[in-house]
């Protein structure tokens, strides 16, 4: 009759052991609230591989977190100028 409370004792703990890795409590930080404007241009795909970090910030100065189509970029705040300035003969460089 022993081994009977024991064992149920020990499936007991080992339930509720596995039940809490399952179910843990999931806590929501802030940064999935936080939205991200879209580029105001196409960026070159160089700034592609630029990518904005966890918190959706840039580590470069003078850079800015957006979305556009290939994932969250950072992009120079003086690309949209520098795009939209260029000569239309000039666009393929």
């Amino acid at each position: 009759m022993e081994l009977w409370i024991l064992l149920l004792i020990v499936l007991t703990h080992e339930v509720m052991v596995l039940l809490s890795m399952l179910g843990g409590h999931e806590t929501k930080s802030n940064v999935d609230d936080t939205e991200i404007e879209q580029c105001w241009v196409q960026p070159p795909e160089k700034y592609c591989r630029q990518r904005c970090t966890k918190e959706h910030s840039c580590p470069r100065l003078n850079h800015t977190c957006c979305w556009t189509f290939c994932g969250n970029i950072c992009l120079d705040n003086e690309e949209p100028f520098r795009t939209m300035l260029r000569p239309s003969g000039q666009a393929g460089e």
